[in-house]
């Protein structure tokens, strides 16, 4: 500051006391001389516009150092005006220098303020951060809880289906057993006859051995054929589609469903009502997945005509009744029930995952979430849902021929 006052006092020397062209040009070339080294020095690249403010008062030097070189008498009659110039010069100068303070007060504080933000956006990014990483580890826990459940439930159609096999296999093995036993006492009596010399009664007591043999090999093979079938339908899913006979698939599963409730309450009873449409087309399907849905939806309903029985009493008559068909281009599969039904305030959330009616520790909410998902995303297919509270329920699968 001090070096600046000095210049400027050696200025005012040239071109006001010394009133010759020569020192004011020179006054005016030293100021400009300054100012351009000022100017290109590192240090100083914040104070250039304030040392452009002394380009005007360089000006004037020039103009007045000219003036008296080409015609003084000019300068002489009119030095007042040259005078007034390089006042103006220096007050063009100081107003300059009190805005640029003005303004480099007002960087400083911004630089402040954005310190400031820059402190508070870090605090809040490393915040944002922490939150991700939690929300990432939560999403991951969540997503094993949602293998978990899912696998529950994969589990327990194995179970209601292992049940139903169990039953199924048990009705064929008591006929081998039965008539096993039979043919064993018919033998004892043969060798009996056979020792008195009765060959026509020994040869008609083979006859009705015989019988029961057919039988025996009759029944084997039916439980021959239900483990096959079974094994077949129970099969991790390949996700490869066949053709499949929809009313054999749907009875099966029927029976299935049936009598795996049945092995878990031997008092329950329920009619069983089946409307089969004859000559429908094989359906390219995954069996497995299409089996799942329909073992899901007939234990939903002989859950609805079970619980409506303990509410109702003896007098009611559960009721479920499985009905095939085509409609248009669409295979129509309805499960009818005259159960509890659905509320009208949860029939939108039944197909929601982990949604269920049932009591705790009775379901996961997943049966049905996870027939849309087979039905509708796996097959193209459609899942309709009727329901009046109190009066039953009506299920209607529909898939592409």
């Amino acid at each position: 500051m001090f070096g600046q006052i000095a210049l400027w006092v050696v200025y005012l020397g040239f071109q006001l006391l010394f009133k010759d062209a020569i020192f004011t040009i020179a006054g005016a070339s030293l100021l400009l001389g300054v100012v351009y080294w000022v100017d290109k020095q590192e240090d100083f690249k914040n104070f250039k516009f304030y040392l452009k403010a002394h380009y005007p008062l360089i000006g004037v030097g020039y103009a007045t150092g000219l003036v008296m070189l080409i015609k003084y008498s000019f300068y002489d009659d009119h030095e007042v005006w040259f005078v007034c110039a390089v006042v103006a010069g220096f007050f063009w100068i100081f107003g300059t220098w009190a805005t640029s303070k003005k303004q480099r007060e007002e960087l400083r504080m911004a630089s402040a303020r954005n310190a400031e933000l820059d402190r508070m956006v870090a605090e809040r990014t490393a915040a944002l951060t922490q939150q991700k990483d939690e929300l990432e580890k939560a999403l991951e826990q969540l997503k094993v809880t949602q293998q978990q459940l899912i696998q529950s439930e994969k589990l327990a159609s194995l179970g209601e289906l292992t049940a139903g096999i169990a039953h199924e296999i048990q009705n064929p093995l008591n006929f081998v057993n039965n008539f096993s036993d039979v043919s064993m006492e018919l033998i004892d009596e043969m060798e009996r006859e056979l020792a008195k010399g009765d060959k026509e009664e020994a040869m008609a007591i083979a006859g009705d051995i015989k019988q029961n043999l057919e039988k025996i090999r009759h029944h084997g093979q039916r439980a021959d054929g239900i483990v096959k079938g079974m094994l077949q339908h129970s099969r991790a899913s390949s996700n490869t589609k066949e053709p499949t006979d929809i009313n054999k698939l749907a009875d099966e599963y029927l029976r299935l469903a049936y009598h795996g409730l049945r092995a878990k309450d031997k008092s329950f009873n329920a009619e069983l009502e089946t409307h089969f449409a004859e000559n429908l087309p094989m359906i390219n399907m995954v069996p497995q997945d299409v089996g799942r849905v329909l073992l899901n939806l007939f234990n939903n309903a002989f859950y609805s005509v079970q619980q409506r029985q303990k509410m109702v009493g003896a007098d009611f008559k559960p009721h479920v009744t499985l009905s095939t068909g085509l409609k248009g281009k669409m295979l129509e599969i309805k499960v009818v029930d005259n159960g509890i039904g659905i509320p009208d305030e949860v029939k939108d959330k039944v197909l929601q995952p982990f949604f269920t009616t049932k009591p705790t520790g009775e379901g996961t909410g997943l049966g049905l979430s996870l027939s849309y998902d087979i039905i509708v995303k796996g097959h193209g297919g459609k899942i309709d849902i009727k329901s009046r509270e109190g009066e039953g329920a009506e299920f209607k699968i529909q898939l592409p021929v």
